[in-house]
């Protein structure tokens, strides 16, 4: 017998049931008040969107009947779940995470001043400084020379030469075909195995490496660390040795301009014979001395015509204090006063007969007459001399005339050598600079400025880093376990109630 009511009556009649969808409404409502019975209800029920949506309005009692039901699943998935949880953290392979604190200082250590690496200033330039070298730590190249230096590839964690069945062996693949090769193998797995943590305020970073014992985490962690600081160094005296190959091919041009100019300056002097010494031209001076040999000329033809004519206004009177006078010309004037002196003390006693004024008289005159052959002899040198003094003059105001043209000639043609020689000093300095700098350089290859240094090295961790411990995985094993009967059970249950008949308020 089927009853019809009103929706909200029909629900407080049965809860279990779901109240009156809007369909079901409308179909009970048609004009023609048609009654269907409930084998057509049936033979025409489907699952539509409005279905579900009326599905949707089910209340929490049913769902807790669906997860009741399905308890019992639960519980035994639970209990399976916590038994494989259990059982992966005691078979699992462990795995050990061992971190090394490193101080990346942006700013290379400052051996010479004018270094080939500049040091940043700003505070991004250092920042990305920084994180390119953190970027060189986990790098192929030293995650290939960390294989190499610890033989990984002979290591079973880091390749296994006798993996398990494959997919390609499965479809009838050759897998020789496919296989890795060793070192390839090891260099992936070891780049899975470490990490980096930059942090945010400071210029340190963390390297962290994993493996399946904590010595062997250690050991890649060292060997890592060494790798960076030598890839660094290694980086730093590559780019110093293409930059001083750059100037030494640079060089060989440089060192044939500064030889081709310096013999251009060479060669000018030779065609216009221009000779120098100590950077002065050899005619320049030649006239600087000949000028003072002029002056010094000068002044002995005024000296020598200042001495004669002082001993032509003296005479025979000339004394020992003119420059003139020669020693024998003083003697014989000293002389001839002093026998003037005696003649004059015996003319007061004796007579001009007497013996004595004779012989004085005859010694007088004796004297006079020298000293009129050296004063005559005096004047004849004193002549010569001045006479010598002009013609050496003479010449020289004649060579100083002849030289002044060749001096105006040779400064008309220094001007163009000046410009030659400035040339081959430029070429020259070029050479030299870049010379010393590459000699500079070539022994920065042999220094290593880099400064990265390690503040906290790799220890012992106390604890595996994976799996987590088997209580932890226990208690994961039993809530996935758990989650995934009561997931079965509402699976279940809204399953089975989308396939019942959906007569809302319909009693059978």
């Amino acid at each position: 017998m089927s009853v019809f009511s009103d929706p909200s009556k029909t629900s407080q009649a049965n809860p279990a049931a779901r109240p009156f969808s809007r369909s079901d409404y409308e179909a009970f409502q048609r004009p023609n008040n048609t009654i269907k019975t409930v084998r057509d209800i049936e033979s025409t029920e489907t699952v539509t969107l409005d279905k579900i949506g009326d599905f949707l309005e089910l209340d929490f009692r049913r769902l807790f009947v669906w997860l009741r039901a399905g308890l019992a699943i639960a519980i035994l998935l639970a209990v399976i779940g916590g038994a494989i949880g259990g059982a992966y953290a005691i078979l699992a392979k462990p795995r050990y995470t061992v971190t090394t604190d490193i101080l990346i200082d942006p700013a290379n250590l400052q051996v010479v001043n004018n270094d080939l690496y500049s040091q940043p200033g700003q505070v991004d330039t250092q920042v990305l400084t920084a994180g390119s070298k953190l970027r060189v730590l986990t790098s192929g190249n030293v995650l290939a020379r960390v294989v190499d230096e610890l033989d990984l590839a002979s290591d079973k964690e880091f390749y296994d030469p006798t993996p398990g069945p494959s997919l390609s062996g499965l479809l009838g693949i050759n897998p020789t075909a496919s296989k890795p090769q060793p070192k390839l193998a090891a260099l992936e797995n070891l780049e899975k195995r470490v990490s980096t943590i930059s942090d945010e305020k400071s210029f340190v970073s963390t390297l962290q490496v994993s493996a399946e014992t904590a010595d062997k985490a250690i050991r890649i962690s060292e060997a890592m660390v060494k790798t960076f600081q030598d890839e660094l160094a290694k980086g730093e005296a590559e780019g110093a040795n293409r930059a001083a190959k750059a100037l030494e091919d640079r060089l060989g041009e440089l060192k044939r301009d500064a030889q081709v100019a310096e013999e251009k300056v060479e060669s000018y002097k030779r065609t216009h014979n221009l000779s120098s010494t100590n950077g002065q031209l050899v005619s320049a001076q030649t006239m600087t001395q000949l000028n003072s040999q002029i002056g010094d000329a000068q002044q002995n033809v005024y000296a020598a015509q200042a001495a004669y004519d002082a001993l032509v206004a003296a005479g025979a009177n000339a004394s020992t204090s003119d420059p003139a006078a020669s020693a024998a010309l003083a003697a014989l004037r000293d002389k001839a006063h002093s026998l003037q002196q005696q003649l004059d003390a015996m003319s007061m006693t004796y007579g001009r007969r007497h013996p004595t004024i004779v012989r004085l008289n005859a010694e007088l005159a004796a004297v006079n007459s020298q000293l009129k052959v050296e004063l005559a002899r005096t004047l004849q040198t004193a002549k010569a001399t001045l006479d010598k003094a002009k013609a050496s003059l003479a010449a020289l105001n004649d060579k100083m005339t002849d030289m002044k043209s060749d001096v105006f000639s040779d400064n008309e043609s220094q001007v163009a050598l000046r410009e030659l020689e400035r040339d081959a000093a430029s070429k020259t300095t070029i050479y030299e600079s870049f010379l010393s700098r590459a000699r500079q350089i070539t022994e920065r290859e042999q220094i290593d400025t880099t400064n990265v240094r390690v503040i906290s090295g790799a220890v012992p961790p106390p604890a595996r880093s994976w799996p987590p411990r088997t209580m932890l995985m226990v208690a994961l094993g039993l809530f996935a376990g758990f989650f995934l009967g009561m997931l079965v059970a509402l699976v279940r249950g809204i399953s089975r109630d989308l396939r019942q008949p959906s007569l809302v308020g319909v009693g059978l």
